[in-house]
C-alpha cells in the first residue's frame, strides 16, 4: 500500500437476504475481505472493514409470496442468519448494516436526487406488462411464459431456467402474471436511466489507468467496453424497496407513483449508508465523509466476478457523477466456486451451508480449507476428501505438529517454561534470521491480493520449524546437553510465536489458542474494535518470547479429521440434493436423439484443441470468436456461449472441436467448427474439457 494513504476502505459484496450463506459466498468476497484487513490491522492501519444486507429486488418478493408473508419477515429472517454466520466464522467486520434500515433510504435517496438535480439521468416512457388484477408492473421475474427458444412453459420472463436462454418480457409466449397468473397488457411507463454510454471514454481512462488489477476483472470489463455501453435503467415500477425521493417522483404525477430505486443502484450505497451508520454508533456522525470523500482514503471492493460490471463501471460511474467520491483503488473479485465437480445450487440445495458446517467442525477448518483453494484466477472445486486431505495433512501436521511437539517438549523437560537462549548455534542463528524474511515475504503477496501464496507462505515458515526441530534432535540432546536442547525449544517457540501473528489473518482462532499457550500477550488486535497497542506484523520477524517465560496449559490445536466425518457429509450433500429435486420426469433432462449407425459416427472427426483468444462478437449477445490451436493449425471457430460463459472461462481451456464440420458464416464470420458443450438440467453450458495435446484425436 502506497504511503500516500492515510486510511483503507474495505467492503465487500452485500450477501442477498433471500437464503442461507454457503462456502461460495465465502470464498468469494467475504473471507478474502477479513484476511486482508485482519492483515492491516495488524500492521497498525486505519481500517473500516464494510459490509450489509441486500435486501430488495424481486427474489424477496417472491418468496415471500410463496411463504405468504410479507417480505421484511423474508429480510429480517436471512440478515440475522447471516450476521449471526459471518460472526461465527470471525468475519471481522467493523459494521454490518442492512438496506432496509432508515439511514440507507435517506442516503439512497439523497444520492439519486443529487445526480437528477445534475441532469445526470435521461428518462424514457416505454410499454410494460402490467397485470390488472394486482394493479402493477410486472418485473422480469414477475413474468412466466413459454421460452421461445425450448418451448418450456414455465420460463421467467429474464431467463429460461431449462434452456439457459437470456430473455425479456416481450419475448415469451403466451405470458402470465407470477402474482394473479393474470393475462398481462402492455402499458406505458416512464424510467430514469443512467446513460453509461456518454461516459465510456472516461470509463475505459479509469480501467486503463489500473494495469495492476487482476486479469479476469479487467477482461470482463474490457468485453463490455467492446460491445459498447448502453442505458441502464435506476428505477422500477414495485411495491418493496426504496422509494424515489418525492421530489423527483412528483414530476410525473401520477406516472411517479409506486416507482422504486434500482436494487442494482441502491445495494453499493448500501457501502456508503453503512459507514454512516458505523460513524453515527462511534459518535463520530460526520466521519464518514473522510472515508468516501478525502483522497486519501484507499477504497477496495472484494467480491464475486458476477458482480465485477456493477463494482468497475456502474458504480464508479456513480461515484464520478456525483463528485464528491474517492474511486475503487482495486477491485480483487474472484471466481466460483464448485462442489464436489458440480456448480453450487441453492435451488438444488447442492451447497455446503456455513452454519451446517460450523455445527461440524471449527471455523478455522473452512477458513483454512477455502484459502487452500480460492477461485482467484479461475474456478475452483471443494470437496469434503480434499478438505479432509488439507486439514490432516498440512493443518495439522505441519502446524499443529509443529506447535504440539515444541509445547509439550517444554512442559514435560523444561518446568512448563521458555528455555533462555545461550551461545546459539549457527543453526539456531539461521533460524532466527529465516523469522526476519517472513512479514515481508507473506506481507508482500496479501498486498497484492494473493491469499494463497500467502498462506503457502506462512505454511512454509512452519515446515522450516519442523525440519529444524527434527535436524537438532531434541530428543538425543536432552539426555547429553541440556542447554543445546533448551537452544532448540527457544528458537521452536519463538517460531510459533511468529507464526501465532503471521498466521492470525488467516486462522485467527487458531492462532489466538496458541498465544495462550506460549503466554504470548501484548498483541494487537486483527479483530475489529480492539486493541490497537501491542506487537503487530512486522515484529513478527523478531524473537517474541522472552526465556523463563511460564507457558500454558499444552493442548492439542488441530484435530484430525475422520473418514467417518467425510463420508456422512458427502452422503448428506446427495440426500439433500435428492430431496430437493424431484426423479426427473419428461424434459428434465434432454431427450435422447435419434438412433445413430456407428459408421454415422464415425463421420464426425474430434479434435483436442487449445483456445488461444477469445471475444465477443460485436453487437451479438449470444456469440464469442474463439482462436482454437489445432496443433497442425488454428482456426476460428463461433461458440453460442456468450450468455453462460465469459472469454476469459475459455481462453487458456483445451475442448474438444467436432474438426470435419462445414464452415458456416455468423455475424459476418466463418466459424470453423464447433466447440462441445455439456449442458446441464438447469440450462447452464460448460465445455468439454480435456488434458490432451492439441490435434489428439478423440476417440
Amino acid at each position: 500500500m502506497s504511503d500516500s494513504f492515510d486510511r483503507v476502505l474495505v467492503t465487500a459484496a452485500l450477501p442477498y437476504a433471500n437464503g442461507p450463506l454457503h462456502i461460495g459466498h465465502l470464498a468469494g468476497a467475504y473471507l478474502p475481505g477479513d484476511v486482508y484487513c485482519r492483515y492491516q490491522r495488524l500492521l497498525g492501519r486505519d481500517v473500516a472493514f464494510i459490509c450489509g444486507s441486500d435486501e430488495h429486488g424481486v427474489p424477496i418478493m417472491l418468496r415471500a409470496r410463496r411463504e405468504g408473508v410479507n417480505p421484511q419477515e423474508i429480510v429480517d429472517r436471512y440478515h440475522t442468519e447471516i450476521h449471526a454466520a459471518f460472526k461465527d466464522l470471525g468475519v471481522s467486520f467493523d459494521h454490518y448494516g442492512r438496506t432496509s434500515s432508515k439511514t440507507h433510504r435517506e442516503t439512497s435517496q439523497a444520492f439519486f436526487k443529487h445526480l437528477a438535480e445534475q441532469d445526470q439521468f435521461v428518462c424514457k416512457t416505454e410499454s410494460q406488462l402490467y397485470d390488472p388484477e394486482a394493479h402493477m408492473f410486472l418485473a422480469d421475474r414477475f413474468v412466466r411464459g413459454t421460452c421461445p427458444s425450448c418451448d418450456f412453459d414455465d420460463a421467467y420472463g429474464d431467463q429460461c431456467e431449462k434452456c439457459g436462454r437470456a430473455l425479456s418480457p416481450s419475448e415469451l409466449k403466451n405470458p402470465r402474471s407470477a402474482i394473479t397468473n393474470a393475462t398481462p397488457e402492455l402499458r406505458e411507463t416512464t424510467h430514469w436511466y443512467l446513460p453509461l454510454g456518454a461516459h465510456q471514454a472516461w470509463l475505459e481512462e479509469f480501467i486503463g489507468s489500473h494495469p495492476e488489477w487482476k486479469a479476469n476483472v479487467l477482461g470482463q470489463v474490457k468485453s463490455w467496453f467492446q460491445d459498447g455501453l448502453g442505458d441502464r435503467a435506476v428505477t422500477r415500477d414495485l411495491p418493496w424497496g426504496v422509494p424515489l425521493p418525492e421530489s423527483v417522483s412528483s414530476q410525473l404525477g401520477t406516472q411517479g407513483e409506486g416507482k422504486v430505486l434500482y436494487v442494482w443502484f441502491d445495494a453499493p450505497i448500501g457501502y456508503i449508508s453503512a459507514t454512516r451508520e458505523w460513524a453515527q454508533n462511534k459518535g463520530e456522525p460526520e466521519s464518514w465523509e473522510l472515508w468516501w470523500k478525502d483522497p486519501k482514503s484507499k477504497l477496495v471492493h472484494f467480491i464475486g466476478k458476477d458482480n465485477i460490471v456493477f463494482h468497475c463501471i456502474i458504480f464508479p460511474t456513480m461515484l464520478k457523477l456525483h463528485g464528491d467520491y474517492v474511486l475503487p483503488d482495486n477491485v480483487p473479485a474472484n471466481e466460483f466456486l464448485n462442489l464436489e465437480g458440480n456448480k453450487i445450487s441453492t435451488s438444488r440445495a447442492w451447497a455446503v451451508w456455513a452454519k451446517d458446517f460450523l455445527k461440524e467442525l471449527p471455523a478455522d477448518y473452512l477458513r483454512y480449507g477455502l484459502l487452500r483453494i480460492l477461485p482467484e484466477a479461475k474456478d475452483a472445486d471443494f470437496s469434503w476428501s480434499e478438505l479432509q486431505a488439507h486439514i490432516n495433512n498440512e493443518l495439522a501436521d505441519t502446524f499443529g505438529n509443529l506447535v504440539n511437539r515444541t509445547v509439550k517438549f517444554a512442559a514435560q523437560y523444561f518446568d512448563g517454561k521458555i528455555p533462555p537462549l545461550v551461545d546459539p548455534s549457527p543453526a539456531d542463528q539461521e533460524a532466527i534470521a529465516a523469522l526476519a524474511q517472513a512479514p515481508a515475504a507473506i506481507g508482500d503477496h496479501l498486498e497484492r491480493y494473493r491469499f494463497r501464496d500467502a498462506l503457502n507462505e506462512a505454511m512454509n515458515l512452519a515446515r522450516m520449524g519442523n525440519k529444524y526441530f527434527n535436524d537438532q534432535a531434541p530428543w538425543a540432546t536432552r539426555k547429553t546437553d541440556m542447554q543445546t536442547c533448551g537452544n532448540t525449544l527457544h528458537v521452536s517457540l519463538q517460531i510459533c510465536a511468529s507464526l501465532s501473528i503471521l498466521l492470525e489473518p488467516m486462522l485467527p482462532h487458531s492462532c489466538a489458542s496458541l498465544r495462550t499457550m506460549l503466554g504470548l500477550t501484548n498483541v494487537r488486535a486483527s479483530s475489529a474494535g480492539g486493541s490497537e497497542q501491542g506487537l503487530g506484523w512486522n515484529d513478527a520477524g523478531r524473537a517474541l518470547l522472552q526465556g523463563g517465560t511460564e507457558l500454558g496449559e499444552p493442548v492439542i490445536l488441530v484435530q484430525k479429521i475422520d473418514d467417518e466425518l467425510v463420508q456422512a457429509q458427502r452422503a448428506k450433500l446427495e440426500e439433500q440434493a435428492k430431496q430437493a429435486t424431484p426423479e426427473p420426469e419428461g424434459g428434465a433432462y434432454t431427450a435422447m436423439a435419434e438412433t445413430c449407425t456407428f459408421d454415422d459416427f464415425m463421420k464426425v472427426d474430434l479434435r483436442v484443441g487449445e483456445v488461444v483468444a477469445c471475444e465477443r462478437v460485436k453487437k451479438s449477445k449470444k456469440l464469442l470468436r474463439c482462436d482454437v490451436n489445432l496443433g497442425f493449425e488454428t482456426r476460428q471457430i463461433l461458440a453460442g456461449v456468450a450468455e453462460h460463459l465469459s472469454p476469459e472461462d475459455l481462453i487458456g481451456t483445451r475442448v474438444i472441436v467436432v474438426a470435419n464440420l462445414k464452415p458456416r458464416k455468423m455475424m459476418g464470420l466463418e466459424s470453423q467448427g464447433m466447440i462441445l458443450m455439456a449442458e446441464g438440467r438447469e440450462g447452464g453450458l460448460r465445455p468439454v474439457t480435456t488434458d490432451q495435446e492439441p490435434g489428439a484425436t478423440v476417440r
